[in-house]
């Protein structure tokens, strides 16, 4: 392939890029997400010999799509691709560099083949419960359980929480979502308790190093906590109470809204709740809750 056929599509990427994040607003993991997704498709474009980005074909793209498959990538993964080269193109399209847009025209995979890990309410309250007085950071790593399965949150959005976006008083915190959108979440009683314990017994003593941290929940040195250590510190209460599957700070997100709609919760409330621009998104969780239904039914009713 030329030079100057690559060297076009980095420059039309790296304009995507800064698009997303002066036009669009987009979160710094969003473009993490885009850059990594979008650099395997250019790997890909290189490798084929293709010498104009702007004049692929849908047998072209459909093609890469295939390859993903084949590198053993799951629907989500796949879907995921999909959706950074739609933007991509849909950017190419707003720019007039190209006349129509092809990989609209492409369909997602099934994204739901398999339905996503959701804990009983007894599991989530059996896990809730798992950090002990003799853990060295009980009072924190309780708060941050609570605060997880009480709003639904996501990973980085629990760990970005700042002391000033807490109204325990009013029971609400602020949640700062995708493409910076904000939104108020109720906490709940038990999250509330668990968040008063922590900020009266430790915190102060997490701060030490830095008092005027403006994060929440911090980790040694008064260093505000990663996703990462989000991620070990669920993983570690997981295997104490003998949950088994794959549960992470999402599995979290994914009971709270289930849970919501087993009891009633409407799915405009649940969308807001969760942050979902769109409610398509939502609704994979009565899909979720038919799945499991359909379960139940068939391992319990007679004639299942």
């Amino acid at each position: 392939m030329e030079s100057s056929a690559a060297n076009s599509l980095l420059r039309d990427l790296a304009a995507f890029t800064a698009y997303l994040r002066s036009e669009r607003g987009a979160a710094a993991n969003t473009l993490l997400a885009y850059g990594r997704d979008l650099e395997r498709f250019a790997e890909w474009f290189v490798a084929c010999g293709e010498r104009d980005h702007l004049k692929l074909t849908l047998p072209d793209l459909s093609r890469y799509l295939g390859e993903l498959r084949e590198a053993g990538l799951a629907p989500p993964s796949v879907a995921r691709h999909l959706v950074a080269l739609k933007m991509f193109f849909r950017f190419l399209r707003l720019e007039g560099r190209v006349e129509r847009n092809v990989v609209d025209l492409l369909s997602s995979p099934a994204l739901w083949q398999r339905v996503p890990q959701v804990l009983s309410p007894q599991s989530v309250d059996r896990l809730l419960r798992a950090p002990e007085g003799g853990d060295r950071y009980f009072f924190r790593d309780r708060a941050l359980l609570e605060t997880l399965y009480a709003t639904g949150a996501r990973a980085s959005e629990v760990v970005r929480l700042r002391m000033e976006d807490v109204y325990l008083e009013h029971g609400f915190c602020k949640c700062l979502g995708k493409g910076s959108r904000q939104r108020v979440v109720p906490l709940g009683r038990s999250a509330i308790e668990a968040l008063r314990s922590y900020l009266a017994e430790q915190r102060h003593q997490l701060a030490e190093r830095d008092p005027d941290s403006p994060f929440l929940f911090l980790s040694r040195g008064a260093r505000p906590l990663s996703r990462e250590m989000l991620w070990v510190l669920v993983k570690k209460y997981v295997r104490r109470v003998g949950i088994t599957g794959r549960v992470s700070p999402h599995t979290l997100r994914h009971s709270f809204a289930t849970h919501l709609l087993e009891g009633g919760a409407d799915l405009r409330t649940v969308q807001e709740l969760l942050g979902h621009a769109n409610i398509r998104t939502t609704q994979h969780y009565t899909h979720v809750d038919r799945k499991r239904l359909k379960s139940i039914h068939r391992q319990f009713h007679p004639r299942g």
